[in-house]
């Protein structure tokens, strides 16, 4: 199988009290630059885990990615097709 496009995902985080954030940023193959946002906030009364937040917040970034991804998926195939775009719900 050959490849034809890979993509660059990064990921950072930041921890400020009980709130881990998060922010996502996908470099696709023409060029197009997509970026996300995450969050995720400790209960008071949970132990301090900073990986469980970390991956809350980056699923949350990567949820957010794939909803922007499929959006301009969907404008790309309207303007090739003449189709009209509609927002995506959800």
């Amino acid at each position: 199988m050959t490849t034809l496009v890979g993509w660059h995902v990064e990921l950072e985080f930041s921890e400020v009290g009980d709130r881990t954030s998060a922010v996502g940023l996908v470099r696709l193959g023409d060029g197009t630059e997509v970026k996300g946002h995450g969050y995720a906030m400790r209960h008071p009364s949970d132990p301090e885990q900073l990986r469980v937040g970390e991956e809350i917040a980056g699923s949350r970034v990567l949820m957010d990615l794939a909803s922007q991804l499929l959006q301009k998926a969907h404008i790309e195939i309207d303007e090739v097709s003449g189709r009209k775009s509609r927002p995506l719900t959800g």
